[in-house]
C-alpha cells in the first residue's frame, strides 16, 4: 500500500531517521529521540503497584529549531501537527487552544497539564504534596543546560498555574508517580485486583459474527487445525512446508534502535535461525550453515523492497536441543536495510550506511499471507492481530 500512489497519494512520515517504512514517504519530518521528548505510560496489569512514569526532555534537541505560532521549538511530531493546525486554522489550537487565555501553541502546554493530572491522582484525596524550595531549586538547576526552545520556566509554570506547579515539580523530579511497594498488597492478595468475574464463556464474543463469513465466533477458548484464512476456509496446501516459523526477542536487541548500538551489537552481531538437532540432521544442515527460508507466500525466499532491490531470506542456522522439533525461530531487530544500514542520498550528498546494522536477517516476509485479504498475514479472527505462530516454512542449505 505504501508504494501505491492511487491508494496513498501523499505519504508524510515523522521519524528520527530514514526507516524501513519512512523510506517510502514523500516527506520525512525529523522527530525527537527518547532522550529529547515527552512520553507517558500508565500502569500495566503485570505490575502489582500502580505506576505512572513520565519521560521528559533530558538533552538539548538534535533537530533544528522551527517557529510555530510565533514560538521557537524543536521540529518534532508535535510541532509538525501544531504547524498543520496553524496553517489550517484548526479549532482547539493556538493562543486560546485550552480556552480563553490558555494557549496550545507548543507541546509543553499539553504535556505539563498531563503531569498535573498525574499529580492530582485518580480519586479525591490522592493529590501529591508540593515540592519544597530545595526541590524547586534542584529542578531548575538540573535543566539549566536545556535551551529556551525546550525549557522556559515561565512557560512551564504558566501551563499549569501557580497552585499546581510545585506538585508538577514533585512528579518530574521523581520521573513519575510510583505507589509505595507495601501498598500493592493487602495481606497475601493484590490491592489492585483484575476483578471478581472470570469468563470461561464470553457471551459478547459468541454473539458477534465474523463479517467475512457470517458465522458467529466461539464464546470459549478453542484450538483449531488445520489453518484457516480470514473467511474461515481451510488452508491445506501448506502441508508440504514442514517447519513452523516463530519469533522472539534477544535481551540485547530491540526491534529498532539497538542495531546502531555498537556495544550491544558486539555481544550479538547478528541473529540466527534456531532449529532442533533432529530437523537439522534430517535436512543436512550443520550449525553455522547459511540457510534460505521459503514459504507458500514467498517461495523464492526474499524481501521485495519494491525499489528494484530484493534481499534474500538467508540466515545462519543455530542447531540446538532447546528448540522443539518441527519449529524454527529467529530474533527480531536484525537485518535492517534502512535505518542507516544502506547508503542514501540527501540533497545530492551520499550518506554512507553502516554494514553492521544490516547483519542478520528479518524473516517476517516469510509469514503466510491471507489468501482472501492478500495484503496482510494470517490473523487471529477475534483479536485481529497477526497469527505469529501459524506460518509454515521450508529451510534449505544455501
Amino acid at each position: 500500500i505504501l508504494i501505491d500512489t492511487k491508494k496513498l497519494p501523499l505519504h508524510i512520515a515523522s521519524d528520527i531517521l530514514v526507516g524501513e517504512t519512512s523510506m517510502f514517504a514523500d516527506y520525512i519530518f525529523p522527530d525527537l529521540t527518547y532522550l529529547e521528548r515527552w512520553e507517558f505510560q500508565g500502569s500495566h496489569p503485570s505490575f502489582a503497584n500502580k505506576i505512572a512514569p513520565v519521560r521528559q526532555p533530558a538533552i538539548a534537541p538534535i533537530p533544528e529549531i522551527v517557529k510555530v505560532f510565533g514560538e521557537e521549538q524543536p521540529i518534532s511530531i508535535e510541532s509538525m501537527l501544531l504547524a498543520f493546525a496553524e496553517k489550517l486554522g484548526s479549532s482547539g489550537f493556538g493562543p486560546d487552544g485550552f480556552g480563553p487565555g490558555s494557549p496550545l501553541t507548543r507541546q509543553e502546554h499539553l504535556y505539563l497539564k498531563m503531569v498535573a493530572n498525574v499529580a492530582a491522582g485518580e480519586k479525591e484525596g490522592q493529590m501529591l504534596p508540593s515540592a519544597d524550595q530545595e526541590e524547586l531549586d534542584l529542578f531548575e538547576k538540573a535543566r539549566r543546560h536545556l535551551p529556551a526552545s525546550v525549557y522556559d520556566i515561565d512557560v512551564w509554570k504558566a501551563a499549569v498555574g501557580p497552585e499546581m506547579w510545585p506538585k508538577v515539580v514533585f512528579v518530574l523530579n521523581r520521573g513519575g508517580r510510583f505507589e509505595n511497594y507495601e501498598d500493592a498488597y493487602k495481606g497475601e492478595v493484590c490491592t489492585h485486583k483484575h476483578g471478581k468475574f472470570l469468563n470461561f464463556y464470553c457471551e459478547n464474543t459468541a454473539s458477534v459474527k465474523n463479517s467475512m463469513n457470517g458465522r458467529n465466533f466461539k464464546g470459549i477458548a478453542s484450538f483449531e487445525l488445520p489453518l484457516q484464512d480470514s473467511a474461515g476456509n481451510l488452508i491445506v496446501e501448506d502441508s508440504k512446508y514442514d517447519l513452523k516459523l516463530l519469533t522472539y526477542r534477544e535481551i540485547t536487541a530491540t526491534k529498532s534502535r539497538t542495531s546502531g548500538n555498537h556495544w550491544l551489537s558486539a555481544i550479538l552481531p547478528e541473529n540466527s535461525l534456531l532449529m532442533n538437532v533432529v530437523d537439522a540432521e534430517r535436512l543436512g544442515i550443520a550449525d553455522g550453515d547459511l540457510v534460505k527460508v521459503t514459504s507458500p507466500s514467498n517461495p523464492e525466499g526474499h524481501w521485495d523492497l519494491s525499489n528494484g532491490k530484493k534481499l534474500p531470506l538467508d540466515i545462519k542456522a543455530k542447531v540446538m536441543q532447546g528448540m522443539r522439533p518441527g519449529s524454527v525461530s529467529f530474533a527480531l531487530g536484525f537485518g535492517h536495510w534502512a535505518y542507516g544500514a544502506s547508503d542514501i542520498q540527501i540533497d545530492g550528498e551520499t550518506v554512507k550506511g553502516d554494514p553492521r546494522r544490516a547483519r542478520g536477517c528479518h524473516l517476517n516476509a516469510a509469514h503466510r499471507v491471507d489468501p482472501i485479504l492478500k495484503n496482510v498475514s494470517l490473523t487471529d479472527h477475534i483479536g485481529a492481530s497477526v497469527a505469529f505462530y501459524d506460518s509454515l516454512v521450508k529451510v534449505a542449505k544455501v
